[in-house]
């Protein structure tokens, strides 16, 4: 049998035609499938499937104005509604644009002072509670935009909030209990609320 020598250089002698038609048409047909069809098909999927998830998770208003996201959190500090847990991003509390924490270890003076400043600020604004402040009033999460607040968190402020806003402590404990979100993995330890969630159910039985 006749055998097949293959010579490298007779690759090179092919005219410049058929060796970029194949890569060309390659290229138009992967910048097609996957710059093209391939987002649209995932666009088009994420906005039948998960709609509300796929534009943001916004959240609205009662008048269907758009307030903000269930998944960035927002500084809440008045009264009559559950504050936010502090944040450490540059420039203003839960900047989106400069997620991040504080850097500072747990042995840092300035982290030490900011921490007993905030407990202070916390007893004062809630005179009946005598137990632990919860960690997460007085620490940022790591990206500084954590949506959320333990229940421990809400409970602690309940009554300064029913206090505020001229309701029973039950009703505003109800809300907590119906805005009450499992943690990851259903942990029941970690189970938390949003506060901005939980705000916006503030403010209907406020107006209610």
């Amino acid at each position: 049998m006749a055998m097949t020598t293959y010579h490298p250089a007779s690759a090179l002698s092919l005219p410049l035609a058929a060796v970029l038609r194949p890569a060309l048409t390659l290229l138009l047909f992967l910048t097609l499938l996957l710059g093209l069809l391939y987002p649209l098909a995932v666009t088009g999927l994420a906005q039948l499937l998960l709609p509300a998830q796929a534009n943001g998770s916004l959240l609205r208003d009662s008048k269907g104005k758009v307030i903000g996201s269930a998944l960035i959190g927002q500084a809440f500090h008045g009264r009559g509604e559950f504050w936010s847990r502090p944040s450490a991003t540059a420039g203003s509390a839960y900047n989106g644009a400069a997620s991040g924490g504080s850097n500072l270890g747990p042995s840092n003076p300035a982290l030490q002072q900011a921490v007993a400043a905030r407990i202070a600020a916390l007893r004062a604004a809630h005179p009946g509670q005598h137990g632990p402040v919860p960690l997460d009033l007085v620490t940022a999460s790591a990206s500084g935009l954590d949506p959320h607040i333990s229940l421990a968190a809400a409970r602690y402020q309940a009554p300064r909030v029913a206090r505020e806003l001229g309701r029973p402590l039950v009703q505003v404990e109800a809300l907590i209990a119906a805005q009450r979100e499992q943690g990851w993995f259903g942990s029941a330890e970690q189970a938390r609320v949003n506060v901005l969630q939980l705000n916006l159910a503030l403010r209907r039985l406020a107006a209610g």
